[in-house]
């Protein structure tokens, strides 16, 4: 399963980077806007800055919600970097910009579904990725990984090559349940990373090894 990151700092992109386990970064206009990074010039600087720190596969979003206007801002987002893959809404005009984007050779990930027929349809029109946001179904009260295990039986059934990009993660639980029942990719905060990382016993054991290699010395 890869790992991207969900943020637009900087130093937090850094840090997964560092740990040898990240695969690309998503971000969008709230996380931008966290970060205090406002005005299309210093968004697109932004989009820089993090291409230059990972690998590939840095998710920019259009703004726009109409077939035109998401194209004009798709084309100037993949003209940034090669390492840009375009996000676009969950939308009827959003799926026509998916299947053009996606012959003319540019990445895409139909971001917002909720619902299995919404990733067919993504898949359909060819999306490299699509975005189930399994924690903001949980946060009302619906099951998020269901929907992971129903757009993975979906899509092995017909031998689709979109990838499940499990969204809005939670905790460390959400990517360890994601990676079992078949999500392609997990994009998750660095904290929820980060705990991965963390066992009671593994921290006891180290504290142990490290009192015990006292006296070898």
């Amino acid at each position: 399963m890869k790992f991207f990151i969900d943020t637009a700092n900087l130093q937090h992109i850094k840090t997964a980077q560092d740990l040898g386990i990240l695969d690309g970064v998503t971000t969008n206009p709230s996380l931008m806007a966290k970060e205090g990074i406002t005005g299309a010039a210093a968004v697109k600087a932004h989009y820089k800055a993090i291409c230059d720190i990972v690998e590939d596969k840095v998710s920019a979003e259009v703004l726009s919600t109409t077939y035109d206007e998401m194209l004009a801002e798709a084309k100037e987002l993949a003209a940034l970097d090669p390492k840009i893959v375009v996000k676009v809404p969950m939308i009827a005009d959003g799926l026509k910009l998916i299947k053009t984007l996606t012959g003319m050779g540019i990445r895409t990930n139909c971001t917002l579904i909720f619902s299995p027929g919404q990733a067919l349809l993504a898949a359909k029109a060819g999306a490299t990725y699509v975005s189930p946001f399994l924690g903001r179904l949980d946060d009302i009260c619906q099951d998020g990984l269901n929907l992971i295990q129903e757009i993975r039986e979906i899509f092995d059934n017909y031998d689709f090559h979109t990838e499940i990009l499990a969204a809005s993660i939670r905790s460390p639980l959400h990517i360890t349940y994601c990676a079992k029942i078949g999500a392609d990719v997990v994009t998750s905060p660095l904290d929820s990373i980060l705990r991965l990382l963390k066992h009671p016993l593994t921290d006891n054991g180290l504290a142990q090894f490290i009192k015990d290699s006292e006296g070898l010395k």
